[in-house]
């Protein structure tokens, strides 16, 4: 993990209180795997950094793109950057998306609203290592939906809204069984969708990325921990910051 006061090349609303941020600097050549995120400093008005998912790489450019969404006077606050400032930003950080022994030929990918953003790097590499990609993507409304056309240059698409106003009403869930196919699934998204996504596919090898609110982000604070599924295990927990964001579905208890 590294520190870098890294400058804003692109940042722009894309959807309802969702905005794209472009940073340029060295970071980018740190990601390891897709999954990890960063963590921000908004600025010396708010302690807590904003942890915030890595959405895509270009290791030649030097940059990465971030997606967030305003959850609070922090991120609303992160808004008003501009393109050319700098902001201080903690990172790469967590465990991502295993894919050094992934045998699978075809990929399930499933995100929930803000859980969206990391699996699109996600299915960039996933492509890249010739495995075959759909993905059900899901959110509020259509207000809500972003980077739909972005994925469709990697496969096959779902899109599920709460309101049905795009795709398929009701959650991703639903739209599961709609795919034919697949060996393997990634989901990141809220612990409800991961819960239910955990469920349905119990017979399927899987990982999950779980959303949470970090304090430190770095393992020292204990905010962010999770229930470890093996009762023998000494700790008892996983700390969703620095164990996770990433875990197999069955290593932890939702």
């Amino acid at each position: 993990m590294q520190r870098e006061w890294m400058t804003i090349i692109t940042h722009r609303s894309i959807a309802a209180q969702t905005y794209l941020l472009e940073l340029q600097g060295s970071l980018p050549q740190c990601v390891e795997t897709p999954g990890q995120f960063v963590h921000i400093q908004v600025s010396d008005n708010y302690f807590l950094r904003r942890p915030v998912s890595i959405a895509d790489v270009d290791a030649v450019k030097g940059t990465f793109t971030l997606l967030y969404k305003v959850m609070g006077k922090g991120t609303a606050a992160l808004t008003k950057k501009q393109t050319g400032e700098k902001l201080d930003v903690l990172g790469p950080s967590g465990t991502g998306f295993p894919l050094e022994k992934l045998t699978a030929e075809k990929a399930l990918l499933i995100g929930g609203g803000i859980g969206v953003p990391p699996l699109y790097y996600l299915a960039r590499k996933l492509q890249e290592r010739g495995i075959e990609v759909t993905s059900i993507l899901g959110f509020r409304s259509s207000e809500d939906g972003f980077y739909i056309d972005k994925f469709q240059e990697f496969g096959e698409v779902h899109v599920a809204t709460n309101d049905g106003s795009l795709g398929t009403q009701g959650f991703v869930t639903d739209v599961i069984p709609q795919v034919n196919s697949f060996d393997t699934y990634f989901s990141c998204g809220p612990t409800v969708m991961l819960k239910g996504v955990k469920e349905q596919l119990i017979d399927v090898p899987g990982y999950i990325s779980i959303e949470e609110r970090m304090g430190c982000g770095v393992g020292a604070c204990f905010a962010c921990v999770v229930e470890c599924a093996d009762e023998g295990d000494a700790k008892g927990y996983r700390k969703i910051c620095s164990d996770g964001p990433v875990f197999r579905p069955e290593e932890v208890i939702l």
